[in-house]
């Protein structure tokens, strides 16, 4: 049986793109993110001051009624001892941050910006040194950790008819699959305040966001005041491993589909995301790498 042919590796451009001026000057890092957060800010304003944009900050004194979808996260994984104190550290990020998200409605009509209403992670705060990712590596980092919240609030989102505006997955996979829950290449990145994650609701109904963390595992629903028609589910196709110029690549396509709820039956199905991201540990002999150099 001849194996199916692999279409060509067509690398994002952020993984090909020459290093950017902060990277070959470091020391300019610091003024660079000054003036992304000022224009962030600046679009903030702008946006709510002109009506372009209505921000959802209001929370809800009470639950709305119908819980829509519920996930739990778990809070920590076996990694390397070295790093392990950084992931509880993370769950110290998490309580902070979950205090800013809880309850948030989003009413019909308005955006939801997960930078906007957590806020930036400092230590005046509270926030202290958690596991974050750069460039595939962990590293210590004030409020690292707390891209797992926006990780498990994209998550619910997708399973709701809610609008993702505006969402940065990760450059790299940085750790094998082992007791992985939900399909690699439905992460996103945070970066206060000018990588974020934005949801808009141009439906009719009201919904609420739900975060806390247990002992285990950090909890999130999604709540509204009616049932949806629809209900949604979401999976990744044609996953792959790449070996190209000596480099391992994984790729993958997000999907969702629509269920109608009342007879079962799939009404629609779209394409979400096209992931592409740089490996950066040694896939298992269980894991199929296809060389395409």
């Amino acid at each position: 049986m001849t194996a199916a042919p692999v279409e060509p590796l067509q690398l994002p451009a952020r993984l090909t793109a020459p290093p950017r001026l902060t990277q070959r000057h470091p020391w300019l890092l610091p003024a660079a993110m000054a003036v992304h957060r000022a224009r962030r800010r600046t679009t903030w304003v702008w946006d709510g001051w002109s009506g372009r944009v209505v921000w959802a900050d209001q929370r809800g004194a009470t639950e709305l009624p119908v819980r829509l979808v519920q996930h739990g996260s778990l809070l920590l994984r076996e990694l390397d001892p070295g790093v392990m104190h950084l992931q509880h550290n993370k769950v110290t990020n998490l309580r902070l941050a979950t205090s800013r998200l809880d309850g948030l409605v989003i009413a019909p009509g308005e955006t939801f910006s997960f930078n906007r209403v957590v806020g930036n992670c400092t230590r005046r705060k509270g926030y202290v040194d958690g596991m974050r990712l750069s460039n595939g590596s962990a590293e210590a980092g004030v409020g690292g950790g707390i891209c797992q919240l926006a990780n498990l609030v994209h998550w619910m989102v997708l399973h709701s008819p809610l609008t993702v505006v505006e969402r940065s997955e990760h450059s790299f996979d940085p750790f094998p699959d082992q007791g992985r829950v939900l399909p690699w290449g439905v992460g996103c990145s945070i970066v206060y305040n000018y990588v974020d994650l934005v949801v808009r609701n141009d439906t009719d109904h009201p919904f609420q966001l739900r975060a806390w963390v247990g002992e285990r595992y950090l909890h999130g629903q999604l709540r509204t005041d009616e049932r949806p028609d629809h209900s949604y589910r979401v999976e990744a196709r044609h996953e792959q491993f790449l070996r190209h110029d000596g480099r391992v690549f994984r790729r993958n396509q997000i999907w969702r589909r629509v269920i109608d709820r009342r007879t079962g039956d799939q009404v629609d199905e779209e394409l979400v995301r096209t992931n592409c991201a740089l490996v950066v540990y040694e896939p298992g002999p269980d894991v199929d790498v296809v060389d395409v150099s």
